[in-house]
């Protein structure tokens, strides 16, 4: 399998002296000695501003990468870039502060309050990337978009709106604004775009965009897995809708449920911060640190209270000296939990970041710390971030240094000085269908 990646880099510089791993040596920023106390050297001038780029690697056959020249090559190279194998600069003309990979497509979004905030690249087949119309007809839509596009959203007030966050499942999207809640787009067969499954729909060249309703509160992060969706809201309830034969919308069944719905068990009465999804199966932490689980557990993701491969609402799930848990990574045979020592623990099957002898754990077993970095001379490195892919984990440190297992990661590191945005990571397929990607 391959994966398409996209990684986000933001320097920014504040006042005082910041290394941000190279020197410019120009009349403004040359080394000074200002006091006879010792010398101050100043690499980067104090007012330089933010640099933010973004890059991308990985499968780049279905366009997800956003490079036109990868699939269609220019005319020096005879064939088509199948794969981007190192990390490539995408150019894009605005800010990017979210994104999300899909199974052979891509999201990208903009803090901007401009009209145009999101845009889309790569498979298209199931309006995932909303109807993008083509330079013949303004009836149809692209089936492959080969660099970022315009994705419209039906803002009521688009100047003064922002979109949050974006996140990818198999074939459907979802964008989360400050101002107008949640959109979905894309294959809704399960209800996994939060409406109504209407039999026998045509997803091919739609012009839906669904705007969800049902929460109690305003929603702060959404989740996609393959054919489900979570949504966490302000007040820390858990709401889910999509595919659930694996139980992993956690709502008491297995059936599909086309609205979100709040998902109840050990959940019930619990506050939540933070909802984690890929595969099918679910994560949930507390703001007092427990984590909870539900959905597939055939790999032992949950085999700490069932065991049963499957379980349809969520469970506390018991985590020994492991300590208070503040984040959780789930994708599609394996877990990862980072705790408020900055240390990582993984279970499940796959590979788990503990080398070839460990490929099975129904118990959290701990990353050495040396292997992000952590040494007799960097004592204080701790990670910040973790995110799972359906075969990978990636995990960004304090000082914004990004480590990855298994196949490929998309992430975010830095925003400067104690600043460290979460790293987020592509969903690899596992459908000829849907470009291979993963």
């Amino acid at each position: 399998m391959a994966l398409s990646c996209v990684r986000l880099c933001t320097r920014h510089i504040s006042s005082g002296l910041q290394v941000c791993g190279h020197a410019t040596l120009s009349k403004s920023s040359r080394p000074q000695e200002k006091t006879s106390s010792g010398p101050v050297f100043q690499f980067v001038g104090q007012h330089k501003k933010p640099s933010h780029k973004v890059f991308v690697w990985g499968f780049s056959f279905t366009g997800a990468l956003g490079v036109p020249s990868f699939v269609v090559p220019d005319s020096g190279r005879k064939k088509p870039r199948k794969y981007q194998l190192t990390p490539y600069r995408l150019e894009t003309a605005e800010q990017i502060s979210s994104a999300a990979c899909g199974y052979g497509f891509t999201l990208i979004a903009s803090p901007t309050k401009d009209v145009i905030k999101l845009w889309g690249m790569g498979l298209n087949k199931d309006s995932q990337l909303g109807f993008q119309r083509t330079q013949h007809s303004r009836h149809q839509s692209y089936d492959y978009v080969l660099e970022p596009s315009p994705v419209a959203l039906p803002l009521i007030e688009p100047l003064q709106t922002k979109v949050v966050q974006v996140a990818c499942g198999r074939a459907h999207s979802l964008i989360l604004t400050d101002q107008e809640g949640v959109f979905s787009m894309g294959n809704n067969a399960y209800g996994q775009c939060g409406r109504r499954i209407v039999e026998d729909e045509v997803y091919s060249g739609t012009h839906i965009i669904h705007k969800l309703e049902g929460f109690d509160s305003k929603v702060t992060q959404v989740a996609c897995g393959q054919d489900h969706s979570l949504f966490l809201t302000e007040t820390g309830k858990v709401f889910a809708c999509g595919w659930g034969a694996d139980g992993q919308t956690g709502l008491g069944h297995h059936n599909v449920s086309p609205r979100p719905v709040e998902v109840g068990g050990d959940l019930s009465g619990v506050e939540v911060q933070q909802v984690s999804t890929y595969g099918d199966c679910s994560l949930a932490v507390s703001t007092d640190g427990r984590l909870y689980g539900w959905g597939n557990s055939e790999y032992l993701q949950l085999a700490s209270v069932t065991e049963c491969t499957q379980i349809n609402s969520p469970r506390l799930l018991p985590l020994v000296g492991c300590g208070k848990v503040v984040q959780a990574a789930c994708g599609g045979t394996q877990v990862a939990i980072l705790n408020e020592k900055g240390q990582v623990f993984v279970w499940g099957y796959g590979i788990l970041g503990k080398g070839p002898d460990l490929s099975e754990s129904s118990t959290p077993e701990m990353i050495p710390s040396t292997l992000f970095g952590r040494s007799e001379f960097n004592p204080s490195v701790a990670v910040a971030s973790v995110r799972c892919g359906l075969n990978h984990f990636a995990a960004v440190t304090g000082d914004g240094a990004w480590s990855g297992g298994g196949r490929s990661v998309w992430c975010r590191p830095h925003g400067g000085a104690g600043e460290v945005p979460p790293v987020s990571c592509s969903v690899p397929a596992v459908d000829e269908r849907f470009g291979c990607f993963g």
